[in-house]
C-alpha cells in the first residue's frame, strides 16, 4: 500500500477466514487488517480468502467488505485503501459439512491466489465459526492437504473463544486438534490481550523498578479485576443462554488478566517463558469445594432497569432467552493464589452485563500505612494507595495517594495522578485484534493461550459450574439493569472490610 511508513512487516502470507460473512469478520477482523496495512505491517504479497456458507462471487464479497470497512473502520483514504484490499480479497462458499467440494474449491483458489500474486504458500486459518465446528473444519483443512508445513512454508490456525464448555470438553478439543496439528500451529485467541493496557502490564511491572518490589503480599492488600458491560445479550440470546457469564468470560478474559497481574518475571518475553509463568499461576489457584462455592462465588441475573436514561428489559425478556432462564449474566469470585508472592492476598474478579458502565480495569489496592505518626493531628484516617490500570473504554493508568492540603493545619486529601494513552501517544482507533493477527503472522504465540493454560483454567471454573448446575438460584433476577450487580457481590468484599472500586 502506497504511503505506508517503514516498519516491521509480517511474512508474505494468505489469511483464510472461515465465517467470512459473519459479524466478527466485518466488525473486527477486516478493520484490524486495514489498520495493520495503514501502519505498514502487512506486505504487498498478502491476500485474504473468505470462506462462508453463502454462495457469493469474489466480486460480491469485495463489495460487502468495502461497505463494511466504510462503516466499521476509520478510513484515511477510503478509495485507495479499499481498492488495495479488494485487489487482494477472494471468496468461496459452500457447505462446511461437505468433505470434498468446499475444501477442494478452497485448495484450488489458494493455488490460484498464491500463483497470481506470487505469495509463498504460508497460510493462516481464522475459524470465526461456532466452537462445535472447530475440530471438524480443521480436520477437513488438513485432510485436503492444506495443513502440511513443508518446503519452509507454515500453516497456523486461530481459534476463537470459547475453547470448550468445561474441563472435559476442553481436553477433548485439545486432544482432537493435536491429532492433526502441532501445538505450535494452534493459536487460541483472546482479544482482550490485544488491548494496549493489558500488553503494557508486563512492561509496567517488569520495566519499572519502583513497582515490582512492592508487587507482593507484603504491600498489597487485595486485587480487583472488573470486566463490566452496559450492553445486554444484543441478539445473541440463544448462544448466551447456553453459556452464561462464568463460562463466557472467566476462563479466558479474566483469568488471562489475573495471570499477567500475578505471574513471576519470565526469563524473556518469548512465548514459552511468558506462558510458563502464566500457567504456574493457574495451577496455584485454589480450586473451590462445594462449600467454598457458596461462600466465594456469586452469580446474578439482571432484571429490568434503565441504562443511559432508557428502559431496558430483564434478561428473561430478551430475544431467544427462556422466560424462566437460570443462566447467570453476572459472576464474581474471590480467588486465592497459593504461592509465596500472593499468599493471603485475595483476587476479586467480576464480570456482568447491563452493569452501571462499560468499564474494565485492574485495581491493585495497597495496605494501609501505620497511623501512629498522625495520632495527634486532625487527620482521622489515611488515604490508602491504589493503582488502577484502565483497560476500557479509555486506556490508561491512575495512581491514587494522599497529600497534605495547603494550610496551617495538617490535613490530608486524596490525589490522583493519571496517565491516558490518548494524551501521550498518537490516538488510533483499534479493534483489539491488530496485535494478535500480526503476532500470528510472525509466529509469536506469546499472547495466545496454550493447551495446558486452557485446561488449568477450566479446572478452576468447572467445579463452580457443577455446583451452580445442581443448585438453581432462587432469587433471579437479583440485580437491576444499570446497577453494579447483586448485593451478594458487595458482601463478598464487605465481610472483609473492603468494597468494589466502581467507575466514576
Amino acid at each position: 500500500m502506497n504511503g505506508m511508513p517503514e516498519s516491521k512487516q509480517a511474512d508474505p502470507c494468505v489469511m483464510v477466514i472461515f465465517g467470512a460473512t459473519g459479524d466478527l469478520t466485518k466488525r473486527k477482523l477486516f478493520p484490524a487488517l486495514y489498520n495493520l496495512a495503514i501502519d505498514g505491517h502487512i506486505p504487498e504479497t498478502f491476500a485474504i480468502v473468505g470462506v462462508g456458507r453463502q454462495e457469493l462471487s469474489s466480486e460480491e464479497f469485495r463489495g460487502q467488505m468495502a461497505e463494511n470497512l466504510k462503516q466499521f473502520a476509520e478510513l484515511e483514504n477510503s478509495s485507495n485503501d479499499i481498492s488495495w484490499f479488494c485487489e487482494r480479497t477472494f471468496y468461496t462458499g459452500g457447505d462446511f459439512d461437505d468433505d470434498k467440494k468446499l475444501f477442494s474449491d478452497l485448495k484450488s483458489l489458494l493455488s490460484e491466489v498464491t500463483a497470481s500474486l506470487r505469495i509463498p504458500e504460508n497460510y493462516f486459518f481464522y475459524l470465526a465459526i461456532p466452537p462445535a465446528l472447530f475440530a471438524d473444519v480443521a480436520r477437513k483443512v488438513v485432510k485436503n492437504g492444506l495443513g502440511r508445513q513443508e518446503n519452509g512454508n507454515w500453516r497456523r490456525f486461530i481459534f476463537e473463544k470459547p475453547f470448550g464448555r468445561d474441563l472435559q470438553s476442553a481436553r477433548k478439543l485439545n486432544a482432537n486438534l493435536l491429532k492433526i496439528l502441532k501445538e505450535n500451529q494452534i493459536y487460541r485467541i483472546d482479544h482482550y490481550l490485544g488491548k494496549e493496557t493489558v500488553q503494557n502490564l508486563l512492561v509496567f511491572r517488569f520495566g519499572n523498578s519502583i513497582f515490582e518490589p512492592i508487587w507482593n503480599r507484603n504491600y498489597v492488600d487485595h486485587v480487583q479485576i472488573t470486566v463490566a458491560e452496559e450492553l445486554g445479550v444484543e441478539g445473541r440470546g440463544g448462544y448466551y443462554d447456553s453459556a452464561g457469564a462464568l463460562r463466557d468470560m472467566v476462563p479466558n478474559h479474566l483469568f488471562q488478566l489475573v495471570t499477567l497481574t500475578a505471574m513471576e518475571p519470565p526469563v524473556s518475553f518469548q512465548a514459552h517463558p511468558v506462558r510458563d509463568e502464566q500457567v504456574k499461576i493457574l495451577h496455584a489457584m485454589k480450586c473451590f469445594t462445594p462449600e467454598e462455592v457458596e461462600r466465594s462465588a456469586v452469580r446474578g441475573q439482571y432484571g429490568a432497569g434503565r441504562i443511559d436514561g432508557r428502559s431496558v428489559p430483564a434478561y428473561r425478556g430478551e430475544e431467544s432467552v427462556s422466560p424462566d432462564s437460570n443462566t447467570e449474566t453476572f459472576a464474581a469470585l474471590a480467588l486465592s493464589i497459593d504461592n509465596w508472592r500472593w499468599a493471603d492476598v485475595p483476587f476479586y474478579i467480576r464480570t456482568g452485563k447491563r452493569l452501571g458502565a462499560k468499564h474494565s480495569s485492574i485495581v491493585i489496592q495497597f495496605k494501609k500505612a501505620p497511623f501512629v505518626l498522625f495520632r495527634n493531628t486532625p487527620i482521622d484516617r489515611l488515604t490508602t494507595n491504589r493503582l488502577e490500570l484502565h483497560i476500557q473504554p479509555d486506556e490508561g493508568i491512575t495512581l491514587h495517594f494522599g497529600a497534605k492540603i495547603p494550610g496551617p493545619i495538617v490535613k490530608m486529601g486524596p490525589v490522583d495522578m493519571d496517565f491516558n494513552y490518548v494524551d501521550h501517544f498518537e490516538e488510533q482507533m483499534t479493534t483489539g485484534y491488530e496485535r494478535l493477527l500480526f503476532d500470528c503472522m510472525l509466529g509469536d504465540a506469546t499472547l495466545f493461550q496454550r493447551a495446558d493454560m486452557v485446561e488449568a483454567s477450566w479446572a478452576v471454573v468447572s467445579p463452580i459450574l457443577d455446583v451452580w448446575a445442581d443448585q438453581p438460584p432462587e432469587d433471579f433476577p437479583n440485580y437491576s439493569a444499570g446497577s453494579w450487580g447483586p448485593a451478594k457481590a458487595d458482601d463478598l468484599l464487605a465481610r472483609e472490610g473492603r468494597k468494589w472500586k466502581n467507575s466514576d
